[in-house]
């Protein structure tokens, strides 16, 4: 099935842009086309300098190779030789009211004729809407259920997992839903059913979060705000540098760094030893900042 889902990845990237730029109402995507060195390659689009979108990236990919052992290994890769494609969004608004917001889709077949899909979508409020994150995770349950019973309470588990800075003891947001090495043996599921998923999980995406980005897009913000929105955007960083697999994937099979590296806010920052104040608003979004709330009825 690999055609058909890359293809369907690309008209995917080509949707998405159209609803972001839509949204923005002002900027729209830079396209740069790159060739991988082994073989396939992929349309990386950028949006900068928006109304609403300070920066943030639509990224589409198919590739294949032979990868060196070594990092198959580091990979937990079954054999050297692979394919993969996705499609990769990272959206960092310029109002600190808005949330920085991740989605993920992606497939991997290797030489042994394993293949399995991976994918999510994280939010990253700066500060915290308690009523926008509960609408965030029962948009991304109700499609969740349509597919398996415990889908949702499954991948939210291994999203709180995933998106934690270990050296913060924080969760990089209110998190969302993961998944990773969805095969169909281990999920009793065809191929076809689990591309239906992460069809239906992609297509989730825009309409989800540009209902949150409408309803905050016009508050008005301040001076501290933007210093708490570019310490956050650190944060932000230190996990897509340090902890993000796709991140570690692309560079382990030469991938172009550019694309890569294109989830990375334009400014952040990060000062020593900062604490928020007692009481404040950036207090209180931290404190949420952690693994297993119930998203569903918090509040």
């Amino acid at each position: 099935m690999k055609k058909e889902i890359e293809a369907w990845f690309r008209g995917f990237q080509d949707r998405l842009c159209t609803a972001v730029e839509a949204c923005d109402g002002r900027a729209t995507f830079q396209e740069d086309e790159w060739q991988h060195e082994t073989g396939g390659g992929g349309r990386s689009r950028v949006i900068q300098n928006g109304a609403i979108f300070e920066k943030g990236g639509v990224n589409f990919s198919a590739v294949s190779g032979d990868m060196p052992a070594t990092a198959a290994a580091k990979l937990l890769m079954p054999d050297t030789r692979y394919f993969a494609t996705g499609v990769s969004v990272v959206l960092h608004p310029v109002n600190p009211l808005i949330p920085i917001t991740h989605m993920n889709v992606r497939y991997l077949e290797v030489g042994t004729g394993e293949a399995w899909f991976g994918g999510g979508i994280d939010l990253t409020p700066i500060y915290l809407d308690v009523k926008q994150a509960r609408y965030f995770h029962e948009q991304l349950k109700a499609v969740c259920d349509q597919h398996h019973p415990n889908y949702y309470s499954r991948f939210k588990q291994w999203a709180d997992d995933y998106f934690y800075l270990p050296h913060r003891h924080e969760t990089r947001g209110i998190g969302g839903i993961f998944f990773d090495r969805l095969t169909p043996s281990e999920e009793e599921l065809t191929l076809e059913q689990l591309f239906a998923f992460v069809q239906a999980v992609a297509d989730s995406f825009a309409p989800t979060y540009t209902t949150i980005v409408n309803q905050n897009r016009n508050l008005p913000f301040n001076d501290r705000q933007k210093e708490w929105q570019l310490l956050r955007r650190g944060r932000y960083v230190e996990f897509n540098l340090v902890h993000d697999r796709g991140t570690k994937f692309g560079l382990e099979t030469g991938g172009r760094v550019e694309s890569i590296l294109m989830s990375l806010p334009t400014y952040a920052s990060w000062k020593y030893n900062f604490k928020p104040e007692p009481g404040s608003e950036e207090e209180k979004t931290q404190q949420f900042l952690k693994k297993n709330v119930d998203w569903l009825r918090v509040g």
